[in-house]
């Protein structure tokens, strides 16, 4: 059992950075759309490319546009927020339970 605990622990820490990274990626994305970067940059372009499915998505669903600014971003965040303290909480808490249990 200890290895199935060992494996969820494991998953829990790999999403919890991987859903940093992408926190911070959606953070550079608002930045970015602040100025006026050239969208030839390739990091302009990453950061379009990682983050626009999403927001796009977010976007159709809630059009959330006042005074010209996107709203988007922050749905974003909170939601990723979310998924960090539910989900990578319960596998944690979860292999936690079963390392007890064996």
């Amino acid at each position: 059992m200890f290895v199935l605990a060992n494996f969820l622990a494991a998953l829990a820490q790999i999403l919890d950075v991987l859903l940093w990274a992408y926190m911070w990626i959606v953070v550079a994305r608002a930045l970015i759309s602040w100025v006026n970067a050239d969208p030839h940059n390739p990091i302009v372009r990453f950061l379009y490319a990682a983050t626009e499915p999403v927001l796009y998505r977010i976007r159709r669903a809630l059009p959330l546009h006042a005074g010209g600014i996107d709203f988007s971003p922050i749905i974003v965040f909170v939601a990723l927020i979310f998924l960090q303290r539910f989900v990578v909480r319960s596998l944690y808490d979860l292999a936690q339970s079963i390392r007890f249990m064996g």
